[in-house]
């Protein structure tokens, strides 16, 4: 298979409905101390292998890769969703070699792996616990037999997605009922939102702490959302939406928009007053913000894996998809290491880093 790559300012990243694949997240991580990379791709479409009448013709898209220190010598390449260009299921692993073997040439020496966090449909519905077979499949007609299962997900690798097309009252009828009560039960208790400031961003941090609290997962600091505001990037809009319940502050999130898709991207709740439904309030307010703003669909930005209720997203996952939306399962993360023996002792040593966060 053959890839053109070419290097390009982060500033030429094409437009597209993924976040973690545009300036604005390259701007973003930039303040976070990561180092973006944009690449313009070229392939023809006969190798993809998409139909069986594709040509000879090219096809291009660009990927946005976040280059991030691990020790004093060795640094991750690593791809937030991308590349969104997605070859046919039997030659996906030839494209990861291929493009990986090209990057090589042109990434920092001191690359020891990329991690593709790949945002192509998963084909199959295999548990995580079968990741020989996934890698098996991945690796069939790869020279190198060399891209392996991530040893955890960075971004979640299910979603569901909100058709935004209608009018307001389309929309809640594609939600379950339960949904559609709880939305209108919020306004009916006097519920409301406004758009907040970066003044207000105390206000979602201390709603954020809690919510990590009580439900036991890691949570950012401050600098990590002090940076969506700073960075200087206009190919995303974001704003800090908050709930109030007699005044009082009750839910909040960030919402963004990029390329028609709206994306929740992080969300906090108190742990008092939550049978005042303001997080039903605040959702259905976005996605009327979303709409009003162009955009044609909605990404509700992960959910744990299908009827499973053991997984501790559950209880969140229920809340999402009674919106309406349709799931959507990626592939998750996936390593091509570069150096063997540096990528080993990374892969060991990353089995003990339970707060490590390359993404």
């Amino acid at each position: 298979m053959d890839i053109k790559v070419e290097e390009k300012s982060t500033k030429e990243l094409f437009s597209t409905p993924l976040l973690q694949q545009t300036a604005f997240w390259s701007d973003v991580k930039e303040n976070l101390g990561y180092k973006g990379f944009a690449y313009n791709l070229k392939v023809r479409e006969k190798e993809l292998k998409l139909t069986p009448k594709a040509t000879s013709s090219y096809l291009f898209d660009d990927m946005l890769i976040l280059s991030k220190p691990v020790n004093q010598y060795s640094s991750i390449a690593y791809v937030p969703y991308g590349p969104l260009l997605t070859p046919n299921e039997e030659v996906q692993g030839e494209f990861i070699e291929e493009l990986s073997e090209e990057l090589r040439t042109i990434l920092p020496s001191s690359t020891i792996l990329i991690r593709y966090d790949l945002p192509w449909k998963q084909a199959y519905e295999e548990s995580d616990d079968n990741l020989a077979l996934k890698e098996l499949r991945i690796n069939f007609g790869t020279d190198n037999h060399n891209i392996r299962h991530s040893s955890s997900n960075i971004l979640p690798n299910y979603t569901t997605i909100l058709d935004l097309s209608g009018s307001e009252e389309e929309i809640l009828m594609r939600m379950k009922s339960k949904t559609r009560y709880n939305i209108r039960l919020a306004y009916r208790k006097g519920v409301y939102v406004k758009e907040g400031t970066r003044a207000d961003l105390p206000i979602f941090l201390k709603l954020y702490e809690e919510t990590s609290l009580r439900n036991g997962i890691r949570f950012h600091d401050s600098q990590f959302f002090e940076a969506l505001y700073l960075a200087t990037e206009n190919d995303a809009k974001f704003s800090l939406l908050i709930a109030y319940y007699n005044d009082a502050p009750t839910s909040s999130m960030f919402l963004t928009i990029t390329d028609q898709r709206a994306t929740y991207l992080y969300g906090a709740s108190s742990s008092e007053n939550r049978d005042s439904m303001s997080t039903y309030a605040l959702q259905f307010e976005a996605i009327r913000r979303a709409k009003a703003l162009g955009a044609t669909e909605y990404d509700m930005f992960g959910i744990g894996p299908k009827d499973d209720d053991s997984n501790p997203l559950s209880g969140l996952s229920k809340f999402k998809l009674g919106f309406g939306g349709e799931c959507f399962s990626r592939m998750g993360c996936w390593d091509y290491p570069l150096k063997q023996e540096d990528a080993n002792s990374f892969f060991a040593q990353e089995l003990n880093w339970q707060k490590y966060h390359i993404g």
